[in-house]
Formats: structure tokens, sequence, C-alpha cells
């Protein structure tokens, strides 16, 4: 973090849950009339449900951010933090808000523009997300790449960049938009910024998915070539299981089976195997894959949002 808070802010987070203001507020689901998004199907979709002891940690969590960024309220890593905490605990267009708030204070920050694009993904706002996506790419092009703090950090530490996750995500915008040309390019940026198989495998596998749509076999089939079983992931099982599909190592049964699997995984791999049928003519299997996908309560994955654009394309194409 480029500024004097970001040496201390741990510490006020840390010192505002022992003066008790980590005691959630648990708000629950969304009201009624009040969903986080629609669907590109058309329907509401409100807060996901979470497990109280998961949502009552989330929520402390976003208070004690909250502190913070009322202490510092001009402090662009105040206000970043708590909107990254807002979305972690499913308050998307609260998160929205926030980062627009910073975009207004701080400008250059492509930081802000590279979080509100992912969370306009999360609402089905694909060309708003391109818009600041783009927009971020431009803010650092020729400064050199940092480390990206995870929300919940791990044990092997952060293992994505910025740069890495505005290529990214600007890749998925694009997708998700039909645009799989312009895609390709936004997913091979980001594999040339991956520092480790977890970031190579996520934008490999999209990447190949691209360039599979459009008809560009060979390609796709180099792109995964070289992941290997000497392959180790920490975080990206799911995108590493999906290449192992692409590459004949698989059988496509074997990423729908969601025993033991939390929901991201679910959509993940059932995803990669429904694009899979898909591009190999195998539309019905296909379809039923993605309205199983988009059965499911949990609709912010970006595997569910990748099944309902799918959808969306092929209901119109029927019509």
């Amino acid at each position: 973090m480029p500024h004097a808070l970001a040496r201390t802010l741990p510490r006020l987070l840390a010192l505002a849950c022992v003066l008790g203001a980590c005691v959630p507020r648990v708000r629950g689901p969304a009201p009624a009339g009040e969903p986080e998004a629609k669907s590109l199907l058309g329907q509401p979709l409100y807060s996901p449900e979470q497990p109280l002891e998961q949502r009552q940690r989330l929520e402390a969590q976003l208070d004690s951010a909250r502190l913070v960024y009322e202490a510092h309220p001009d402090s662009a890593d105040a206000i970043l933090w708590y909107g990254r905490r807002a979305a972690a605990a499913g308050h998307y267009r609260e998160s929205i808000s926030l980062f627009t708030e910073g975009i207004r204070k701080h400008p250059r920050d492509a930081r802000f523009y590279r979080f509100r694009g992912h969370r306009w993904i999360t609402v089905r706002r694909f060309d708003r997300a391109v818009t600041d996506l783009e927009r971020a790419v431009r803010l650092t092009r020729g400064h050199p790449d940092q480390p990206e703090p995870d929300v919940s950090p791990g044990p092997a530490g952060p293992l994505s960049t910025l740069q890495w996750n505005i290529w990214y995500h600007l890749g998925l915008a694009y997708y998700l938009r039909g645009e799989f040309a312009r895609a390709a390019p936004s997913f091979r940026a980001a594999l040339n910024l991956s520092r480790n198989d977890d970031s190579r495998v996520a934008a490999a596998d999209w990447l190949y998915m691209s360039l599979r749509r459009l008809g560009r076999t060979a390609e796709a089939e180099a792109v995964v070539r070289p992941f290997g079983p000497e392959v180790r992931v920490v975080e990206n099982g799911s995108y590493l299981r999906r290449i192992r599909l692409y590459r004949g190592e698989l059988p496509p049964d074997s990423l729908l089976d969601a025993t033991g699997r939390s929901a991201l995984e679910t959509a993940t791999q059932a995803y990669g195997v429904g694009s899979w049928y898909l591009y190999n003519g195998r539309q019905s299997e296909a379809e039923a894959v993605f309205w199983r996908i988009t059965s499911a309560e949990n609709w912010a994955p970006f595997g569910y949002i990748a099944a309902e654009a799918e959808l969306r394309r092929l209901t119109r194409l029927q019509r």
C-alpha cells in the first residue's frame, strides 16, 4: 500500500476488535425489494445466504474496516478496504459506491477501477466493467506491477498482482459479452504477467476457452500443453482440473461431482464442462449443465455468471 496508513492499518483493525467494534451487526438476507443485482435472465438477485459463523466473521471485518474509514475518510487504503470488505460480505452495491467514492477522491489510483470493474461483473454490468478496467490498464501502463493483498490471506501470501487482476477481469468482461476475440489477448496478457502456477492456470484456462470459441483449436491446445503433472497450485485447483479435462486427462463427469466442494468450486468446474460440451458440438448437454449451475443459490462465482451469459445467448439463438 503506498500510503502511511498502510503500515498501521492492520493494527487499527485489530484495535477496533479489542475495543468491541468487531461485534457484528448481522444483516442477514437482503429484504424484499432490495436486490443486489438482476440476473441476465431477468431475475432479482439478493445477497447470497452464508453460514452464520462465516457471516458474523465477515460482518465483523466489515465493521472494523468501516471504523478505520470513518477515522480516515480520505485515505485511499481505508476506502479500498472498506469496499473490499463490503463485497466479501455480499454487499456489492455498497462496495461499488465505496469504490466510486475512491475514484472521486483518488482518480488516478488504478486499484479503484480494478475493484469496481470486478464488482460491475458481479452485478452483471459488463459494459461498465470494461470501461473501468480499460481505464485501469491505461493508468498502470509503464508502471511496475505490485502484489495484491488478499481479503483472506493464505499461507503462501498474495498469489496475484494488480496488473494481472486488471487484465484477467478485463478478459472476463469481454468474454461475458461474447467478445472472444478481445478476451483472448487480455487473458494472454494476464498469462504473461503470471508469477506462479495459480495465476497461470487461471489465465490459461480462460484463454483456452476463448480460443476454442474462436475456432482456434490448435492454438488453444498449445496454451494448455505446458501444464503437465508437475504443476502444483495452492488455490486454483478447479482451474487445474478444467485444464486436465481439456488435455484429455480427466472425464467431464468427474468435474460435475459436487460432493465436498464449495459453491465456488462447483460452479467453476461445472462451467468448464458445459463450455467444453458447447464447443465440442454437444449443445443439449452444455445447456443442461448451464441450467444446473444457475439453479444454485450462490450467484456470485464467475462460472455462474458465465452460465447465465451462455443461456441468454442460447435463448436468443433459439428464437
